[in-house]
């Protein structure tokens, strides 16, 4: 029963980190200092799309699964079973990640300009105070 909700809080865990990949930069237009995480995941799943390196919550989502029993992951992990299938066709993978990139770096975009004119306004109220 432990490995059990171990997998699903695993899971759950994960669809958040991927979430985050996606929109964290979002957040920092409010947050400027979720910046960094934002770019550390998004980073990190592109080392992830590569292929290179097994993603650690798939593993541990993976271990606590085969000690509660259940299926293992799909050998693309995480993204082939919950998602790529699910909520969007396979055959639309290659347009899906291109999306992906788009969003954030829309985000990342976003985030610039908002910051140049924050600090814009601080510069030309500075100037007027004195």
């Amino acid at each position: 029963m432990i490995y059990h909700v171990l997998w699903q809080s695993v899971m759950v865990v994960h669809f958040l980190v991927i979430a985050y990949i996606a929109l964290g930069g979002f957040l920092a237009w409010r947050w400027p200092r979720l910046i960094w995480p934002s770019l550390g995941f998004a980073i990190w799943g592109a080392i992830q799309l590569t292929g290179v390196v097994e993603c650690p919550l798939t593993a541990l989502e993976n271990w606590a699964r085969e000690r509660a029993g259940a299926h293992l992951l799909e050998p693309g992990g995480f993204i082939d079973t919950y998602i790529t299938g699910v909520v969007y066709p396979t055959r639309y993978l290659a347009e899906v990640r291109i999306g992906v990139v788009a969003v954030v770096a829309i985000s990342w975009i976003g985030f610039a300009v908002i910051r140049y004119r924050r600090r814009q306004v601080a510069g030309k109220s500075q100037t007027s105070m004195a």
